[in-house]
């Protein structure tokens, strides 16, 4: 079909094949999930306005990727790092907790697996996908330079040629190439030994059932048993808040104190950031029922539970995964729509 000759619903088709997959380019090289969606009708705006000037020296997917990527840059100007607790803070011992909120574009966001990871029937493909939108990964990229981030995105995760890369971003491959080994090598400098190593996809009969007696652990409430399943150096974060907490001790101290509240919450499956995690519903005094409090995130290594990260914005993010703002008291399980 020639350029000139498509249809408005024909380009719409063309252009909306591809959103999933730059969802997730925008997702890796900004960190947030909101802003990733942003930088995708952009770009889709950008595209339909000026696709009359598309002459099809590059394919349409390598034509939306650099409109993408310009405006990824464009908003990543301003310099700010997304980032985990962990980046930013010592860890607080129990004693000292205090529930401190820092603006909301300081964080790392979760973003469901739906809304960046295509389809594949390559399970290496899909298993790659998986593993370059894992938290400790995305936090690790928020710490390259732009076009580093790009550079190490296009290469390693999505398998671009440096040629392609080159053309892309108007540079040399020589460039390219010298780009790509100072991120990895910043990578490597920050790799967090065993951190979610141990996740497969699908999840093994052990990862299941050591996620249902998280589930049993967490719903009953029986600190005993949640520490059983905790690894002893396990890490504890809530975002919008900087506490971060080490170590089975202080994680179950916070759980039975300042987290009391949250006993006979009931759990919700989600797949986010290549992980397993649920949504949190606390019990509801006023309306009764159960009231969205957090969606959690889950690192396991070694048959352990060794990341435990808890985002509290549920008014954005529920809706994000499709969930209810409410659950009935006879409700246990909600079908996940994202």
């Amino acid at each position: 079909m020639a350029n000139g000759t498509a249809t408005p619903t024909d380009l719409d088709i063309r252009l909306e094949a591809h959103r999933t997959e730059l969802t997730g380019y925008c997702y890796r090289m900004l960190g947030s999930s909101f802003e990733a969606e942003d930088a995708v009708q952009d770009t889709m705006v950008r595209a339909w306005r000026s696709y009359d000037k598309f002459e099809g020296r590059s394919s349409l997917r390598s034509w939306l990727y650099r409109i993408a990527t310009n405006v990824c840059l464009d908003m990543l100007t301003a310099g700010n790092k997304r980032a985990r607790p962990m980046d930013l803070t010592e860890s607080t011992p129990l004693a000292q907790a205090a529930l401190t909120p820092r603006p909301d574009n300081t964080w790392l966001e979760p973003m469901p697996d739906a809304r960046v990871l295509p389809t594949t029937d390559d399970p290496a493909e899909a298993a790659i996908a998986k593993e370059s939108v894992r938290l400790a990964f995305m936090a690790a990229l928020q710490q390259l330079p732009a076009k580093q981030r790009a550079v190490l995105i296009l290469r390693e995760v999505l398998a671009w040629k440096a040629s392609e890369v080159a053309e892309l971003l108007g540079t040399s491959v020589a460039s390219v190439n010298s780009a790509l080994q100072r991120a990895r090598a910043t990578l490597a400098e920050r790799q967090e030994p065993g951190a979610d190593a141990a996740v497969s996809d699908p999840l093994d009969d052990d990862q299941q059932k050591l996620l249902d007696r998280y589930v049993a652990a967490f719903e009953g409430y029986d600190m005993t048993a949640l520490t059983a399943l905790l690894h002893e150096d396990a890490v504890m974060t809530m975002p919008p808040f900087d506490l971060w907490l080490t170590g089975t001790r202080d994680i179950t101290g916070f759980m039975t104190t300042l987290g009391a509240p949250c006993a006979g919450s009931r759990l919700v499956p989600v797949q986010v950031n290549g992980l397993p995690g649920f949504a949190q519903y606390k019990p509801d005094p006023e309306k009764g029922g159960f009231t969205p409090w957090a969606v959690q995130v889950l690192e396991i290594s070694d048959g352990r539970i060794t990341g435990f990260h808890c985002f509290l914005d549920t008014q954005r993010w529920f809706p994000l995964f499709g969930l209810p703002l409410h659950l009935e008291a006879e409700t246990d399980q909600v079908e996940q729509s994202a």
